[in-house]
């Protein structure tokens, strides 16, 4: 009889339904939540990498030497004044070393530059995130604090412009991208494997114009 009882009770009933909804609706807040802080993840690392790629086009490069490539065929592998050969340099800052496609063309064998790297990562004149004074001096950091040179990976390839010989170095496509960096979660982070999630790479390419942190000399 008393399990019977038992069976048919239903104190308590309204208090375990609440357990259980309460449960489903603070995941689905908190997750909600979550996902609006990943879209911001995602649209801060996207402006951080068009920020990156614009200050790479316009400062010293990562890739040592770049800037003396258009010298350095002359008489060799082109011509003065002839079309510059084709080369693509790609400098990761996880290895801190660049690689190129062809030893002819890269005098010094593609040596990595670590300042230049941290000018495009912390900002003109820094090395450190959260300290620009200024749109100009700001770097990939600046945007996302979370991005560091080893997240950052650099290619510079040549695509027709420029020529051999010019003074102010060669015009290559510069192209930025992000590597191994995770979104951040908090409420979520050990849910059906979120932590593994990458960032995209998020690519953006723009023309190199100087290369220089400085006017080039003509």
């Amino acid at each position: 009889m008393n399990v019977v009882r038992f069976v048919r009770d239903e104190a308590g009933a309204v208090l375990v339904e609440v357990a259980v909804v309460m449960t489903i609706m603070f995941v689905f807040i908190l997750g909600s939540i979550e996902f609006l802080f990943v879209f911001y993840q995602w649209n801060a690392a996207a402006k951080a990498v068009q920020v990156g790629t614009r200050i790479a086009a316009t400062s010293d490069p990562v890739a040592a030497g770049l800037r003396s490539i258009s010298v350095a065929v002359t008489g060799t592998l082109s011509p003065p004044g002839g079309p510059m050969p084709g080369f693509q340099v790609t400098c990761n800052g996880s290895t801190a070393s660049c690689t190129c496609n062809g030893a002819q063309v890269c005098p010094g064998g593609g040596a990595y530059n670590a300042e230049a790297m941290n000018t495009i990562v912390f900002g003109r004149g820094s090395s450190s995130c959260s300290d620009a004074t200024s749109s100009y001096d700001a770097g990939m950091c600046d945007i996302f604090s979370r991005v560091t040179p080893a997240n950052v990976v650099i290619v510079y390839a040549q695509t027709g412009l420029g020529f051999a010989g010019r003074p102010g170095g060669p015009v290559p496509t510069v192209t930025v991208s992000l590597q191994n960096l995770p979104f951040q979660f908090f409420f979520l982070s050990g849910l059906m494997g979120f932590t593994n999630l990458r960032i995209p790479a998020l690519t953006t390419s723009i023309t190199g114009e100087d290369l220089s942190s400085t006017a080039p000399v003509f």
